[in-house]
């Protein structure tokens, strides 16, 4: 995977989501198939999940940028994983996080690498970090077709497990749950307990939605797993039935967490 070093001027930026957020990384090396930030970064001739560019410089710049903020809430990240594989080379989203700690600012992480360990002893007891995974399946080869890149999904909770021993407050972002594997039956009800093992403090959950340029790599996804499978998946991104979808899959994951002790912990993102 060509891994290219380039250089920003904006490190601390504004967020819908929060007051700012950061990205170490543009691109990505998770190469989910489903992910909504292809959008952020595009390399001609070179397919999402294919490129990941480190911005060497981000550190310098965010502690340039802390100095004039206002104080406010940062996510870690938007448009990347920012503990994703070349971070074990690079190191940014760790000087990064060092920073926004002696910053103050509420921090919220979220990721779907257990690289994220490494920096526990950055984190541990801080109160003002909410530390998270995003989960989509707990089957691992359902899991290696639709994010490759990233670590297994018991891993990823596992390390979550180890956070609430220091003192974290946790989430898991179950999105997108996935159609015909984990957004019902067994696929949904592994997928709740093996959260609630965990017991995270906050529960997320989202639908699989339709983005530009996702198609045809959910499309090969879906078809190595099962070809069967590919109409459901045509049907809830592109058909009209969207309100009864939705309304259908918040009943299916209502029952399966309340069933699993989860359902007061659940904020709905659709």
């Amino acid at each position: 995977m060509p891994v290219r070093e380039v250089t920003v001027r904006t490190a601390l930026t504004r967020s819908r989501l929060f007051d700012y957020c950061v990205n170490p990384y543009a691109g990505c090396a998770n190469a989910c198939v489903y992910c909504y930030a292809r959008f952020a970064t595009r390399h001609p001739g070179e397919e999402w999940g294919s490129y990941v560019d480190v911005r060497s410089n981000i550190a310098a710049v965010l502690q340039r940028d802390l100095a004039r903020a206002h104080s406010g809430s940062v996510y870690m990240s938007s448009v990347c994983d920012a503990w994703q594989s070349p971070e074990a080379v690079y190191g940014v989203s760790r000087q990064c996080l060092g920073l926004l700690l002696e910053s103050g600012m509420p921090l919220f992480l979220q990721t779907k690498n257990a690289l994220v360990e490494r920096d526990f002893d950055l984190l541990a007891g801080r109160a003002n970090v909410r530390l998270g995974v995003t989960v989509t399946t707990t089957d691992v080869a359902v899991a290696h077709l639709f994010e490759p890149g990233a670590s297994s999904p018991l891993e990823r909770l596992r390390v979550l497990s180890v956070a609430r021993t220091l003192g974290l407050r946790t989430f898991v972002f179950l999105g997108p749950l996935l159609p015909g594997i984990s957004d019902r039956g067994e696929g949904l009800q592994r997928l709740m307990t093996s959260v609630a093992d965990v017991m995270p403090d906050a529960l997320f959950v989202d639908r699989l939605n339709r983005r530009a340029g996702m198609w045809p790599a959910v499309t090969r996804a879906v078809c190595a797993l099962d070809p069967a499978l590919l109409s459901e998946y045509r049907k809830v991104l592109f058909s009209a039935d969207q309100p009864e979808y939705e309304s259908a899959l918040r009943q299916r994951v209502g029952e399966a967490a309340s069933a699993c002790g989860l359902l007061e912990r659940i904020e709905w993102c659709f």
